[in-house]
């Protein structure tokens, strides 16, 4: 299998890969929040039900006029802003969530500023889906979107 391509063998020897992915600093991948890979088109035919744009218009509507609702008194209007208290505030995680992000952060050795963006889009994640609180499932799926983390995790 290629790196990143099922379709083709990958000829690079695994340090190089290493090497290529190691000019990409962990403080810049911190802050990028989403990291994943676009199927080709053919694969794209092979996954389940998807929403229509109107429907995923519809969603993302609802939860921007959320976010707007739930910070008017602040000075920010989106969970990409909150920091520090409202970080805390807003988007604060049950026992078992902060649990499993503490192992998660552990396994992949992440830092700080990505505990905080994986906890960021954990929140905007629950918000598209109508949730008052943070999820596990939601968090997993946050951490899914990490895609370079678990790459490097896989490959050390």
């Amino acid at each position: 299998m290629g790196s990143g391509n099922p379709q083709q063998r990958c000829t690079c020897s695994p340090a190089r890969i290493a090497l290529y992915r190691s000019k990409i600093s962990g403080p810049l991948l911190d802050r990028i929040d989403l990291q994943v890979d676009v199927p080709r088109p053919k694969e794209l035919d092979r996954q389940g039900p998807v929403l229509s744009s109107m429907e995923m218009r519809t969603q993302v509507a609802a939860a921007q006029a959320l976010q707007l609702q739930r910070y008017k008194n602040l000075s920010i209007s989106w969970n990409s802003e909150l920091s520090g208290a409202a970080l805390r505030r807003f988007a604060r995680l049950g026992a078992e969530e902060a649990e499993m992000l503490h192992h998660i952060l552990e396994t992949l050795g992440l830092s700080m500023r990505a505990h905080d963006r994986i906890i960021k889009l954990s929140r905007t994640i629950a918000d598209l889906d109508g949730a008052s609180k943070i999820t596990s499932a939601h968090l997993a799926e946050a951490v899914q979107y990490r895609n370079l983390d678990r790459q490097v995790l896989v490959e050390e």
